[in-house]
């Protein structure tokens, strides 16, 4: 059973412009480790410190092989410390969802 990582970020807002060069990073860095990327959601009107990322994998299995080769892979650290070091996320929470079918 496949399953989609739904992830809300809670961003500084005046620090909007870091955290879309990190989302535009992991445009290639989560194919390349495993994940099928469906996209990086900023915000546009309304809320102005709300982004939202979406991932699909086979399995849990296979989101647990993909953090295993991101926590390896030289771009993905260095885009983690880039958020660590610029603070534009203030929290971050994970969903596990999966697609409703007949």
């Amino acid at each position: 059973m496949s399953v989609t990582v739904f992830i809300r970020y809670q961003l500084d807002p005046f620090k909007r412009a870091q955290f879309e060069e990190y989302s535009k990073r992991w445009l290639t860095i989560i194919p390349k480790c495993g994940g099928d990327l469906i996209g990086y959601f900023m915000p546009h009107e309304g809320t102005n410190n709300i982004a939202f990322a979406l991932i699909t994998f086979e399995s849990l299995a296979a989101y647990e092989a993909y953090r295993a080769r991101l926590r390896q892979d030289a771009e993905g650290m260095a885009n983690f410390h880039f958020a660590e070091e610029h603070k534009f996320i203030l929290a971050e929470e994970r969903t596990f969802l999966r697609k409703v079918v007949l």
